[in-house]
Protein backbone atom coordinates (compact mmCIF):
# COMPACT_ATOMS: atom_id res chain seq x y z
CA UNK A 1 0.00 0.00 0.00
CA UNK A 2 1.28 3.44 -1.04
CA UNK A 3 0.98 6.74 0.89
CA UNK A 4 1.05 10.28 -0.85
CA UNK A 5 0.68 13.24 2.28
CA UNK A 6 -1.35 16.44 1.59
CA UNK A 7 0.88 18.74 3.58
CA UNK A 8 -1.94 21.31 4.45
CA UNK A 9 -0.78 21.75 8.02
CA UNK A 10 -3.31 20.48 10.92
CA UNK A 11 -5.85 19.88 7.50
CA UNK A 12 -2.63 17.59 6.39
CA UNK A 13 -4.37 14.19 5.89
CA UNK A 14 -2.87 10.96 3.61
CA UNK A 15 -3.79 9.00 0.37
CA UNK A 16 -3.52 5.63 0.84
CA UNK A 17 -3.47 3.90 -2.75
CA UNK A 18 -3.49 -0.21 -2.85
CA UNK A 19 -5.34 -3.63 -3.35
CA UNK A 20 -7.83 -5.14 -1.44
CA UNK A 21 -8.05 -2.98 1.66
CA UNK A 22 -11.47 -1.47 1.87
CA UNK A 23 -12.25 -4.87 4.21
CA UNK A 24 -9.34 -2.87 6.30
CA UNK A 25 -11.03 0.24 6.51
CA UNK A 26 -12.19 -0.22 10.20
CA UNK A 27 -8.91 -0.95 10.86
CA UNK A 28 -7.66 2.00 9.04
CA UNK A 29 -9.83 4.05 10.92
CA UNK A 30 -9.33 2.94 14.30
CA UNK A 31 -5.79 3.20 14.11
CA UNK A 32 -5.87 7.11 13.49
CA UNK A 33 -9.09 8.13 14.76
CA UNK A 34 -12.05 7.78 17.69
CA UNK A 35 -15.34 8.32 15.91
CA UNK A 36 -18.59 7.84 18.01
CA UNK A 37 -20.43 6.53 15.25
CA UNK A 38 -19.65 5.62 11.33
CA UNK A 39 -22.30 6.71 8.79
CA UNK A 40 -21.71 5.83 4.94
CA UNK A 41 -22.84 7.54 2.53
CA UNK A 42 -23.30 5.39 -1.05
CA UNK A 43 -24.86 4.50 -4.19
CA UNK A 44 -27.32 1.32 -4.03
CA UNK A 45 -25.55 -0.31 -6.64
CA UNK A 46 -22.47 0.75 -5.08
CA UNK A 47 -23.47 -0.83 -1.62
CA UNK A 48 -24.14 -3.79 -3.15
CA UNK A 49 -20.35 -4.15 -4.60
CA UNK A 50 -18.45 -3.12 -1.99
CA UNK A 51 -20.73 -2.58 0.67
CA UNK A 52 -20.00 -5.99 3.23
CA UNK A 53 -16.52 -5.52 2.78
CA UNK A 54 -16.91 -2.03 4.56
CA UNK A 55 -19.70 -2.71 6.70
CA UNK A 56 -18.31 -5.78 8.37
CA UNK A 57 -14.78 -4.19 9.08
CA UNK A 58 -16.10 -1.35 10.38
CA UNK A 59 -18.65 -3.07 13.04
CA UNK A 60 -15.65 -5.39 14.04
CA UNK A 61 -14.03 -2.03 15.46
CA UNK A 62 -16.47 1.08 15.24
CA UNK A 63 -19.21 1.19 18.14
CA UNK A 64 -22.05 2.27 15.22
CA UNK A 65 -21.97 1.89 11.85
CA UNK A 66 -25.31 3.53 9.31
CA UNK A 67 -25.63 3.67 5.70
CA UNK A 68 -27.42 6.50 3.61
CA UNK A 69 -28.28 5.44 0.17
CA UNK A 70 -29.42 7.94 -2.36
CA UNK A 71 -30.16 7.83 -6.09
CA UNK A 72 -27.39 7.31 -8.92
CA UNK A 73 -26.79 10.59 -10.90
CA UNK A 74 -25.70 13.95 -10.72
CA UNK A 75 -29.21 15.13 -9.79
CA UNK A 76 -28.00 13.94 -6.68
CA UNK A 77 -25.80 16.91 -5.44
CA UNK A 78 -28.68 19.02 -4.66
CA UNK A 79 -29.78 21.44 -1.55
CA UNK A 80 -32.65 18.85 -1.68
CA UNK A 81 -30.32 16.09 -1.62
CA UNK A 82 -28.58 17.35 1.01
CA UNK A 83 -31.88 18.26 3.10
CA UNK A 84 -33.19 14.13 3.07
CA UNK A 85 -29.78 13.40 4.49
CA UNK A 86 -29.15 15.80 7.05
CA UNK A 87 -32.91 15.13 8.69
CA UNK A 88 -31.94 11.13 8.16
CA UNK A 89 -28.75 11.62 10.62
CA UNK A 90 -30.52 14.32 13.30
CA UNK A 91 -32.98 10.72 12.88
CA UNK A 92 -29.55 8.78 13.86
CA UNK A 93 -28.20 11.38 16.71
CA UNK A 94 -25.21 12.14 14.47
CA UNK A 95 -23.21 14.06 16.55
CA UNK A 96 -19.94 16.44 16.18
CA UNK A 97 -17.57 13.32 16.55
CA UNK A 98 -19.34 11.17 13.82
CA UNK A 99 -17.79 10.59 10.62
CA UNK A 100 -19.36 10.32 7.39
CA UNK A 101 -17.59 8.20 4.91
CA UNK A 102 -17.97 9.13 1.10
CA UNK A 103 -18.02 5.61 -0.82
CA UNK A 104 -18.34 5.82 -4.83
CA UNK A 105 -17.62 8.30 -7.31
CA UNK A 106 -17.56 12.19 -7.70
CA UNK A 107 -21.12 13.22 -7.08
CA UNK A 108 -20.94 10.93 -3.93
CA UNK A 109 -17.98 12.19 -2.86
CA UNK A 110 -18.53 16.11 -3.55
CA UNK A 111 -22.36 15.52 -1.66
CA UNK A 112 -20.65 13.92 1.36
CA UNK A 113 -18.40 16.39 1.73
CA UNK A 114 -20.67 19.49 1.65
CA UNK A 115 -22.63 17.45 4.05
CA UNK A 116 -19.85 17.20 6.09
CA UNK A 117 -18.53 20.49 5.71
CA UNK A 118 -21.80 22.01 6.97
CA UNK A 119 -23.31 19.63 9.50
CA UNK A 120 -23.27 21.19 13.11
CA UNK A 121 -21.12 23.52 11.23
CA UNK A 122 -18.59 21.06 10.26
CA UNK A 123 -18.37 16.71 11.22
CA UNK A 124 -14.87 14.85 9.51
CA UNK A 125 -15.36 12.57 6.80
CA UNK A 126 -13.57 10.07 4.42
CA UNK A 127 -13.23 9.47 1.04
CA UNK A 128 -13.50 6.40 0.02
CA UNK A 129 -13.59 6.74 -4.34
CA UNK A 130 -14.33 3.74 -6.23
CA UNK A 131 -14.01 5.54 -9.84
CA UNK A 132 -11.04 6.28 -11.48
CA UNK A 133 -12.22 9.77 -11.52
CA UNK A 134 -13.14 10.35 -8.14
CA UNK A 135 -9.50 8.12 -7.54
CA UNK A 136 -7.47 11.19 -9.24
CA UNK A 137 -9.29 13.75 -8.88
CA UNK A 138 -12.53 15.05 -6.82
CA UNK A 139 -12.24 12.71 -3.99
CA UNK A 140 -9.06 14.88 -2.90
CA UNK A 141 -8.09 18.56 -2.32
CA UNK A 142 -10.88 19.45 -0.53
CA UNK A 143 -13.84 20.36 -3.14
CA UNK A 144 -17.16 20.07 -1.81
CA UNK A 145 -20.70 21.49 -3.58
CA UNK A 146 -23.77 20.84 -4.97
CA UNK A 147 -25.18 22.10 -7.99
CA UNK A 148 -27.85 24.51 -9.13
CA UNK A 149 -30.09 24.89 -12.39
CA UNK A 150 -28.08 27.53 -13.53
CA UNK A 151 -24.37 26.37 -12.82
CA UNK A 152 -22.47 23.25 -11.91
CA UNK A 153 -20.96 23.24 -8.05
CA UNK A 154 -22.32 26.85 -7.38
CA UNK A 155 -23.11 25.99 -3.56
CA UNK A 156 -20.14 24.37 -1.10
CA UNK A 157 -16.91 24.97 0.74
CA UNK A 158 -13.34 24.24 0.59
CA UNK A 159 -13.10 21.32 3.33
CA UNK A 160 -10.82 18.23 3.25
CA UNK A 161 -11.53 14.74 4.43
CA UNK A 162 -9.44 13.30 7.15
CA UNK A 163 -8.45 10.48 4.78
CA UNK A 164 -8.67 9.41 1.34
CA UNK A 165 -8.60 5.05 0.68
CA UNK A 166 -7.86 4.04 -2.77
CA UNK A 167 -8.80 0.77 -3.63
CA UNK A 168 -7.51 0.09 -7.67
CA UNK A 169 -9.88 -3.45 -7.17
CA UNK A 170 -12.89 -1.36 -7.72
CA UNK A 171 -11.64 -0.05 -11.03
CA UNK A 172 -12.29 -3.87 -11.76
CA UNK A 173 -16.04 -3.53 -11.62
CA UNK A 174 -16.55 0.29 -13.46
CA UNK A 175 -18.36 0.46 -16.58
CA UNK A 176 -15.81 0.84 -19.12
CA UNK A 177 -17.63 4.30 -20.11
CA UNK A 178 -16.88 5.29 -16.52
CA UNK A 179 -13.32 4.41 -16.68
CA UNK A 180 -12.98 5.80 -20.49
CA UNK A 181 -14.30 9.56 -18.45
CA UNK A 182 -12.17 9.19 -15.78
CA UNK A 183 -9.02 9.25 -18.46
CA UNK A 184 -10.11 12.57 -19.26
CA UNK A 185 -9.14 13.74 -16.18
CA UNK A 186 -5.76 11.70 -16.21
CA UNK A 187 -5.01 13.56 -19.17
CA UNK A 188 -6.02 17.04 -18.38
CA UNK A 189 -2.90 16.43 -15.58
CA UNK A 190 -0.30 15.74 -17.81
CA UNK A 191 -1.64 18.36 -20.59
CA UNK A 192 -1.41 21.19 -16.85
CA UNK A 193 2.01 19.70 -15.43
CA UNK A 194 4.23 16.77 -16.55
CA UNK A 195 4.58 16.07 -20.43
CA UNK A 196 6.18 13.06 -19.03
CA UNK A 197 2.65 11.46 -18.00
CA UNK A 198 1.15 12.38 -21.24
CA UNK A 199 3.94 10.69 -23.03
CA UNK A 200 2.84 7.74 -20.82
CA UNK A 201 -0.76 7.86 -21.88
CA UNK A 202 0.22 7.98 -25.44
CA UNK A 203 2.34 5.39 -25.36
CA UNK A 204 0.34 3.50 -23.15
CA UNK A 205 -3.50 3.82 -24.18
CA UNK A 206 -3.61 0.34 -24.83
CA UNK A 207 -2.97 -1.12 -21.81
CA UNK A 208 -4.65 1.56 -19.26
CA UNK A 209 -7.33 0.29 -21.00
CA UNK A 210 -6.97 -3.30 -20.91
CA UNK A 211 -6.43 -2.41 -16.75
CA UNK A 212 -2.83 -3.42 -16.31
CA UNK A 213 -2.02 -2.88 -12.81
CA UNK A 214 1.40 -1.25 -13.10
CA UNK A 215 0.07 1.28 -15.54
CA UNK A 216 -3.30 1.99 -13.27
CA UNK A 217 -0.46 2.41 -10.41
CA UNK A 218 1.22 4.85 -12.18
CA UNK A 219 -1.50 7.28 -13.38
CA UNK A 220 -3.68 7.28 -10.47
CA UNK A 221 -0.52 7.73 -7.87
CA UNK A 222 1.01 10.61 -10.31
CA UNK A 223 -1.96 12.19 -10.78
CA UNK A 224 -2.94 12.46 -7.14
CA UNK A 225 0.86 13.70 -6.74
CA UNK A 226 0.08 16.37 -9.10
CA UNK A 227 -3.00 17.39 -7.55
CA UNK A 228 -1.39 17.59 -3.91
CA UNK A 229 1.43 19.60 -5.07
CA UNK A 230 -1.50 22.59 -6.45
CA UNK A 231 -3.90 22.26 -3.51
CA UNK A 232 -0.40 22.39 -1.02
CA UNK A 233 0.30 26.02 -2.82
CA UNK A 234 -3.25 26.99 -3.16
CA UNK A 235 -6.01 25.37 -1.18
CA UNK A 236 -8.71 27.78 -1.56
CA UNK A 237 -8.37 28.29 -5.19
CA UNK A 238 -7.15 32.13 -5.21
CA UNK A 239 -5.17 31.35 -8.10
CA UNK A 240 -2.93 28.49 -8.85
CA UNK A 241 -5.32 25.72 -7.96
CA UNK A 242 -7.43 27.64 -11.27
CA UNK A 243 -4.51 25.61 -13.45
CA UNK A 244 -6.68 22.33 -12.42
CA UNK A 245 -9.92 23.42 -14.41
CA UNK A 246 -8.53 23.29 -17.65
CA UNK A 247 -11.08 22.28 -20.21
CA UNK A 248 -13.82 22.96 -17.29
CA UNK A 249 -15.26 26.17 -17.93
CA UNK A 250 -16.49 24.60 -21.47
CA UNK A 251 -17.59 21.50 -19.90
CA UNK A 252 -19.65 22.93 -17.20
CA UNK A 253 -21.27 25.10 -20.05
CA UNK A 254 -21.95 21.57 -21.74
CA UNK A 255 -23.24 19.44 -18.90
CA UNK A 256 -25.36 22.42 -17.43
CA UNK A 257 -27.07 23.20 -21.24
CA UNK A 258 -27.39 19.71 -21.37
CA UNK A 259 -29.25 19.20 -18.18
CA UNK A 260 -26.71 16.93 -16.69
CA UNK A 261 -27.92 13.86 -18.76
CA UNK A 262 -26.47 13.63 -22.08
CA UNK A 263 -22.77 13.10 -20.65
CA UNK A 264 -20.56 12.14 -18.14
CA UNK A 265 -18.20 14.76 -16.58
CA UNK A 266 -15.18 13.42 -17.99
CA UNK A 267 -16.79 13.16 -21.24
CA UNK A 268 -17.75 16.80 -21.37
CA UNK A 269 -14.13 17.87 -19.74
CA UNK A 270 -13.20 16.13 -22.80
CA UNK A 271 -14.93 17.87 -25.59
CA UNK A 272 -13.65 20.94 -23.36
CA UNK A 273 -10.53 20.81 -23.23
CA UNK A 274 -10.47 20.28 -27.16
CA UNK A 275 -12.24 23.89 -27.05
CA UNK A 276 -9.37 24.96 -24.68
CA UNK A 277 -6.86 23.82 -26.55
CA UNK A 278 -8.45 25.52 -29.78
CA UNK A 279 -8.98 29.01 -28.18
CA UNK A 280 -4.82 28.12 -27.20
CA UNK A 281 -4.20 27.72 -30.58
CA UNK A 282 -6.84 30.79 -31.66
CA UNK A 283 -5.27 33.23 -29.42
CA UNK A 284 -1.52 32.83 -30.74
CA UNK A 285 -0.78 31.11 -27.38
CA UNK A 286 0.33 27.42 -28.71
CA UNK A 287 0.80 25.90 -32.22
CA UNK A 288 -1.27 23.38 -33.58
CA UNK A 289 0.80 20.32 -32.98
CA UNK A 290 -0.18 20.88 -29.46
CA UNK A 291 -3.94 21.03 -30.32
CA UNK A 292 -3.56 17.59 -32.48
CA UNK A 293 -1.73 15.68 -29.42
CA UNK A 294 -4.45 16.57 -27.38
CA UNK A 295 -7.27 15.39 -29.67
CA UNK A 296 -5.50 12.17 -30.45
CA UNK A 297 -5.18 10.71 -27.08
CA UNK A 298 -8.50 11.54 -26.34
CA UNK A 299 -9.66 9.72 -29.41
CA UNK A 300 -7.58 6.84 -28.11
CA UNK A 301 -9.28 6.60 -24.87
CA UNK A 302 -12.90 7.00 -26.75
CA UNK A 303 -13.74 9.94 -25.79
CA UNK A 304 -15.76 12.77 -27.30
CA UNK A 305 -14.12 15.49 -28.80
CA UNK A 306 -16.77 17.37 -30.83
CA UNK A 307 -19.28 19.25 -29.21
CA UNK A 308 -22.94 19.18 -28.63
CA UNK A 309 -25.43 21.39 -31.33
CA UNK A 310 -25.30 24.16 -28.55
CA UNK A 311 -26.24 27.62 -29.64
CA UNK A 312 -22.81 29.43 -28.74
CA UNK A 313 -24.37 32.59 -27.27
CA UNK A 314 -26.20 29.90 -24.75
CA UNK A 315 -22.40 28.43 -24.01
CA UNK A 316 -21.26 32.10 -23.78
CA UNK A 317 -23.81 33.33 -21.41
CA UNK A 318 -23.17 30.02 -19.20
CA UNK A 319 -19.35 30.17 -19.28
CA UNK A 320 -20.19 33.65 -17.10
CA UNK A 321 -21.33 31.39 -14.21
CA UNK A 322 -18.58 29.77 -14.24
CA UNK A 323 -16.50 30.25 -10.50
CA UNK A 324 -13.18 31.83 -12.09
CA UNK A 325 -15.11 34.74 -14.10
CA UNK A 326 -15.18 37.98 -11.88
CA UNK A 327 -16.49 41.40 -12.87
CA UNK A 328 -18.23 39.93 -15.45
CA UNK A 329 -14.31 38.94 -16.93
CA UNK A 330 -14.01 35.35 -18.26
CA UNK A 331 -10.67 33.60 -16.69
CA UNK A 332 -10.19 30.98 -18.64
CA UNK A 333 -6.89 28.11 -18.66
CA UNK A 334 -5.22 28.01 -21.66
CA UNK A 335 -2.15 25.46 -22.90
CA UNK A 336 1.10 26.89 -24.21
CA UNK A 337 2.94 23.08 -24.30
CA UNK A 338 1.99 19.76 -23.04
CA UNK A 339 2.91 20.19 -19.26
CA UNK A 340 2.22 24.12 -19.31
CA UNK A 341 -0.63 26.06 -19.09
CA UNK A 342 -1.29 30.06 -18.20
CA UNK A 343 -4.45 31.54 -16.67
CA UNK A 344 -5.38 34.18 -18.58
CA UNK A 345 -7.72 37.06 -17.43
CA UNK A 346 -10.43 39.25 -19.40
CA UNK A 347 -10.73 36.52 -22.54
CA UNK A 348 -12.42 38.29 -25.53
CA UNK A 349 -15.41 36.72 -26.17
CA UNK A 350 -14.35 37.19 -30.16
CA UNK A 351 -11.98 34.21 -30.05
CA UNK A 352 -13.62 32.13 -27.79
CA UNK A 353 -16.87 32.56 -30.68
CA UNK A 354 -14.55 31.78 -33.54
CA UNK A 355 -13.70 28.36 -31.52
CA UNK A 356 -17.45 27.88 -31.17
CA UNK A 357 -18.44 28.60 -34.73
CA UNK A 358 -16.11 26.15 -36.16
CA UNK A 359 -16.76 23.15 -38.14
CA UNK A 360 -15.83 20.18 -35.81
Amino acid sequence: MKRLNIDLEERSYDILIGRNILSKIGELISKRFKPSKTTIITHPSIRNLFGDKIESGLTNIINSSEVIEVPEGESSKSLQQAELIYDRMLEMKCDRKSFLIALGGGVIGDLTGFIAATYQRGIPFIQIPTTLLSQVDSSVGGKTAVNLPRGKNMIGAFYQPKLVVIDLDTLQTLPEKEFRAGLAEVVKYGVIADAELFTFLENKAEDILSLKSACLEYIIETSCAIKARVVEKDEHENRHRMILNFGHTFGHSIETLTNYTEYLHGEALSIGMVQAASLSVETGLCNKDVLIRITNLLKKFGLPIHPPDLKTEDIIRSMYHDKKTTHNKLRLILVKAIGSVEIVDNVSEIPIKAVLNKKQ
